[in-house]
Order: structure tokens, then C-alpha cells, then sequence
């Protein structure tokens, strides 16, 4: 069994080449992304943005076109206020309707099709002893992705960015201290694609998670699983949804918690003004997630693809 303090020192240089131009594409991006989150009041032209990541515009138009669907204009206003409060409307429906949907089997709970279950609380309470996970980073559109997979499905997912692996892992590992943890890419890799490619994403393969935590961390998450992809909540609504109205901060901690980021939408909980609250993995991060489901999903249909 390798102990969570040894686990940083298998990190082995290299291992993310598979891809680099996954890496690369991201690097633009989240370089773009930055330049539009820090200046979007200003409406910063297409020509400002190639300049910042040392491209010509037309070439930055390809790349962030490529990876995300949609254009830098086109995700100029995916992230400014009046969209973010678009996403909130209807969020208390939202979640109200989600329960005729249930939670058990394959059923619908969001656009990748997740089913779920959790570890025993006697597995939680032992800290994971006697649970296997294997572990493997790989490129992604959003980064490196640091997966976490047992015998029973996905159970952690994380983002880094290049450099900042050993300390993703870490905050990974140390949750379930007492786990055996295996590096295994040839494990984990398989995820990469069902996670990350919505052309995989089928009802009929489920993709299947397993939680490990607390019965209202676990509670807080399934309600996370309700939120459709172009839509957003608050974690007031989360709350009076679980019956708590008064849980607000235990549920924003619980959403902080959140091991399976993306695949369970902790970025689709907004701050009640439609404000980009916080996000473990970054807000910028954050910001790239939401203007990709964007042009995933077509939320933007309609706006112009020009600029």
C-alpha cells in the first residue's frame, strides 16, 4: 500500500505527453478566458485577445472555437452578469422537477447520463481502509485531470494545472488517508473519454460514481447530479431543497468538498446575484467550464458567431 505522503513522489516527468496539444489548446484558452474575465466591461476586441496569447485572430479564432463551440465573443457574454443571472432563473423549478426524475438506476440526473452510489458509512468512517483506488492524470479541455477510479466507479476528479499535479493529488489522497492508492493510468484513462466527449455521453452507458463521504455531503451532491447542464442554482436553493432553509454555509462547504468536479456541477452553483462565487479547482476554471457547456449544449444559439 503506497501512504498518501509517498503518493507525490511517483509523479513521474513526461507522463502527460500523450496529448500536449490538449495542453496547449488549453493554454490559449485559459489565457483568453483570463483576459475576458479581468476586462469583459470593456468588451475586448478579438484582436486584443490574439495579442495576449501571441497569436494572429484568426488563429485564436480557430483554437478557442475548436475547444469550446463557441467564439471568444460569443463567450464574452456567456460569462457576463446578465447571463449568469439567465442561469439562475427557474433554479428552484429546476430542482422541485428533478424529483419525479428519482435517483436510483440510469436514469437522466444530467447530460452525461450519471448513476451513483455510495460507499458505506462504515467505509467512511474507516477513512477508506480497504478500498483500492487507482489513480492517473491525463490532458483534458480544461487542463490536466487527475481521476480517481475503485472497482465500483469513478471517485475523484480533480484539475491541475502543469506544475501544480503533486499538490492536486494531495488534496485528493488526503481524504481517504487510510485507502490503498494505485497509479494506473491504463485504469483510469478510459474516463478521459466518456467524461470529456459528449458524443460518448448515452443513456444507456451510464457512467458510473461512487461517493465517499458524509450522509449530507452525499445528500448535497445527488442534488448537484439535478442541475441540467445551461442552467444554474444557488446554494440557498440547495438548501431549501434539502429541507434545511437555514444550511446555506453547510451546504457551501459540502459543495467545496465536491470530489467528482465537473461530472457532479458544483460549477453550476452561482452566488444569489448571479456573481461567480468560488471554486475550488479556480474561478477561471469555473468560467471555462460554464462557457463550454455553453457551446455544448447550443445555450447560445442565436447570438452571433462573428468577432
Amino acid at each position: 500500500m503506497i501512504s498518501p505522503a509517498n503518493l507525490a513522489a511517483k509523479l513521474k516527468t513526461g507522463v502527460f505527453l500523450e496529448d500536449s496539444s490538449a495542453l496547449e489548446d488549453y493554454r490559449v484558452v485559459q489565457t483568453t478566458l483570463q483576459g475576458i474575465s479581468e476586462n469583459w466591461r470593456e468588451q475586448p476586441s478579438l484582436e486584443v485577445l490574439a495579442h495576449s496569447v501571441g497569436l494572429q485572430p484568426i488563429q485564436l479564432q480557430r483554437v478557442f472555437s475548436r475547444w469550446a463551440g463557441i467564439t471568444p465573443k460569443q463567450f464574452l457574454q456567456a460569462i457576463t452578469i446578465d447571463h449568469a443571472r439567465a442561469l439562475l432563473q427557474e433554479s428552484a423549478s429546476i430542482l422541485e422537477a428533478s424529483f419525479e426524475v428519482g435517483l436510483s438506476g440510469p436514469a437522466r440526473l444530467h447530460d452525461l447520463f450519471v448513476t451513483h452510489e455510495a460507499m458505506t458509512p462504515g467505509d467512511y468512517k474507516n477513512r477508506g481502509a480497504g478500498v483500492k483506488i487507482s489513480w492517473g492524470f491525463h490532458p483534458c479541455p480544461f487542463g490536466l485531470v487527475l481521476l480517481m477510479v475503485t472497482d465500483r466507479g469513478l471517485a475523484g476528479l480533480a484539475f491541475a494545472d502543469p506544475g501544480e499535479e503533486a499538490k492536486a493529488l494531495a488534496d485528493m489522497s488526503v481524504r481517504w488517508p487510510a485507502a490503498e492508492f494505485d497509479e494506473n493510468q491504463v485504469a483510469t484513462a478510459p474516463y478521459t473519454v466518456r467524461i470529456f466527449e459528449p458524443q460518448t455521453w448515452h443513456e444507456d452507458q451510464p457512467l458510473r460514481v461512487v461517493f465517499i463521504g458524509t450522509d449530507f455531503e452525499i445528500r448535497v451532491w445527488q442534488t448537484l447530479l439535478k442541475i441540467p447542464m445551461g442552467k444554474a442554482t444557488t446554494y440557498s436553493a440547495i438548501a431549501n431543497n434539502l429541507g434545511n432553509p437555514k444550511a446555506s454555509r453547510a451546504v457551501g462547504t459540502a459543495v467545496g468538498k465536491n470530489p467528482l468536479s465537473f461530472v457532479v456541477p458544483c460549477h453550476r452553483v452561482l452566488g444569489a446575484k448571479g456573481n461567480m462565487c468560488g471554486y475550488h479547482w479556480g474561478i477561471t476554471r469555473k468560467r471555462a467550464i460554464l462557457g463550454w457547456e455553453a457551446g455544448v449544449s447550443g445555450v447560445l444559439d442565436g447570438l452571433t458567431a462573428t468577432g
